[in-house]
């Protein structure tokens, strides 16, 4: 009898051991060092901001809330040796996986930025672009960020594949940013994509200073023709076109620009209605919940807390700053050569970053402040959707030389 009992209350006793150090309370103070702390913190500050101040909330909320799942020890929802390396490790991948590490690998192959696109496309209007043709050159001079970005964080250390994803930031494209990353540079892409949306949300803190430093209060002033009427075959014919011209000249940017043109036909045909809703609202939202979520997944103490961090965001905030300076200074150029009357109101070449439509809302708001009855924001979305086509043909290019 006594015999039962002890063994009855050793049972016990390991039982409620067992589950004690099962707890996520033991892993806290087991395992948990100050780098996961820091990460909780920044992980709330960002859900504040997204909340409060409604800096690009669909996506940084979902970003903070992966992050800190990811940074409380003892959840086993992500696991970055079954990505180590940028592979996929499928050997051991389902025996060790957790539910993030499977969300993680429509980033990982590249399935959740081209939804996204498909969404974007179904969303954008390409008229303005396509009555002013020249906005082309605009979104392509505002990608001068990427590049200029990309020889700098070289020049500074970091690795070609590295740099590439970067400078990738100075599009403002999100999607794109994360597309680009998940490929080149996957233990960048926690620190990239915080830095990518949080830019994108400080658009109108970021360009007035440096739109109102390269222009002139003549020069912003500057009326524009109003835009021609486009017609539907127009609309129809134009993601068509581009999407052959694109994958024939650069097939490593097919992927995000045919999902963009599809979008893009889905919206204008006028045939699938229901297709085009689906995409612009159902899908759009599934599609940004798991990417936000499994991107801060990955923003783990190890890959976020470092000097090299702080070097992403500094350089961050200079492709922006060069890729908004690079379309407002090539439309002066085009001035030089434009006759009286056919001027480019220079404010609308910042619009070329491809946060739409906030940079072309922007350039419009700018234009106000010099001239109250000047009103630029068709004429920006030019320009502001050329920059989504541009940002996605220069991770493909940089794709084409590094991948």
């Amino acid at each position: 009898m006594w015999t039962l009992l002890t063994s009855s209350s050793d049972f016990v006793w390991d039982s409620l051991q067992t589950f004690v150090e099962s707890t996520g309370v033991a892993a806290l103070f087991a395992n948990m060092g100050w780098g996961n702390v820091v990460m909780i913190i920044v992980a709330f500050l960002l859900l504040y901001l997204a909340i409060k101040h409604k800096f690009e909330p669909l996506l940084l909320l979902t970003i903070a809330f992966g992050m800190l799942l990811t940074n409380l020890p003892g959840a086993n929802m992500y696991h970055t040796e079954l990505f180590a390396g940028g592979h996929v490790h499928w050997d051991i991948f389902v025996a060790n996986a957790g539910l993030l590490d499977y969300l993680y690998l429509g980033v990982k192959l590249g399935i959740y930025p081209c939804l996204i696109f498909v969404g974007v496309g179904a969303m954008t209007d390409f008229g303005p672009l396509i009555a002013n043709p020249k906005s082309f050159l605009l979104g392509a001079a505002a990608q001068l960020g990427i590049f200029m970005t990309f020889i700098g964080a070289y020049a500074l250390g970091f690795t070609p594949e590295q740099a590439a994803s970067i400078g990738i930031i100075g599009g403002a494209d999100g999607p794109t940013s994360i597309y680009l990353t998940a490929i080149l540079a996957p233990e960048l892409l926690g620190p990239i994509a915080v830095a990518a949306y949080s830019y994108m949300a400080l658009v109108p803190v970021i360009q007035p200073p440096i739109m109102r430093l390269l222009t002139t209060e003549k020069e912003r002033k500057i009326k524009m023709r109003q835009l021609r009427p486009v017609s539907k075959t127009e609309k129809i014919l134009f993601p068509l076109i581009i999407t052959v011209i694109i994958a024939l000249l650069l097939p490593s940017a097919a992927p995000l620009v045919g999902c963009l043109m599809l979008g893009n036909l889905m919206k204008e045909c006028g045939v699938v209605d229901r297709l085009s809703k689906t995409v612009q609202n159902e899908l759009m939202n599934i599609v940004v919940i798991f990417l936000g979520i499994t991107v801060g997944a990955t923003a783990t103490a190890e890959a976020f807390i470092n000097f090299r961090t702080l070097g992403i965001l500094v350089l961050g905030v200079i492709a922006f700053s060069f890729g908004t300076a690079g379309g407002v200074l090539l439309a002066k150029v085009m001035n030089l050569f434009a006759k009286e009357g056919n001027k480019i109101n220079p404010l609308i070449g910042s619009a070329g970053v491809s946060a739409v439509p906030m940079a072309a809302r922007v350039s419009q708001t700018e234009g106000q402040k010099a001239d109250p009855s000047n009103f630029l924001l068709m004429h920006a979305m030019g320009p502001n959707v050329a920059g989504v086509v541009g940002s996605a043909v220069a991770a493909g290019i940089l794709l084409s030389f590094l991948a």
